[in-house]
């Protein structure tokens, strides 16, 4: 069985190509609401989440947020692709950089991977507002992935960095 994610109720939330911008507990500028309680965001969610749902080739949408779900984690997936030849956690580090550096594209672009799950943008300013959102949660789930895929004195986690050679939906990670 499939997680699905717990923020169905969407009233209030700002929604981008068909997907909420859900708060997150984020130090990182960008167009994400601040979260303001104490518990879990999609972020916390998705990594928590993520060793079940890898094995899964379809996924039931039951709200929204689930469209959050599954690009995270996508997400996830390749950047534990990044991270499987690194050794340490300063090389962990400069790869999950590298990987953010890249740029990050939108429902309506050849390269997006989920073309027919999220709703095209309307206008170049929700293209950007939603670029932007993807570009901010793809940086704070990359620092706390940091943390579960490294132990504490800095060497691999392997019950982590096993399941980059899984495919997600049949997605073949680059």
């Amino acid at each position: 069985m499939v997680y699905h994610s717990s923020f169905v109720n969407e009233e209030g939330i700002t929604k981008a190509c068909g997907c909420p911008l859900l708060p997150l507990k984020s130090h990182i500028k960008g167009p994400a609401p601040v979260f303001d309680q104490d518990g879990t965001d999609i972020v916390d969610e998705a990594i928590t989440f993520f060793r079940a749902n890898v094995f899964f080739r379809n996924f039931d949408i039951k709200s929204s947020a689930d469209k959050l779900l599954i690009y995270l984690t996508l997400y996830i997936n390749i950047a534990l692709k990044r991270l499987e030849g690194c050794r340490t956690l300063a090389e962990g580090t400069k790869a999950i950089i590298n990987l953010g550096l890249e740029k990050v594209p939108v429902p309506g672009e050849a390269v997006f991977p989920f073309a027919g799950l999220f709703a095209l943008p309307q206008s170049q300013q929700e293209a950007e507002l939603f670029r932007n959102y993807l570009k901010q949660i793809r940086e704070e789930t990359s620092g706390r992935l940091l943390g579960c895929a490294y132990r504490p004195n800095g060497t691999p986690n392997k019950w982590w960095l096993a399941f980059a050679k899984r495919k997600f939906m049949n997605i073949i990670v680059p």
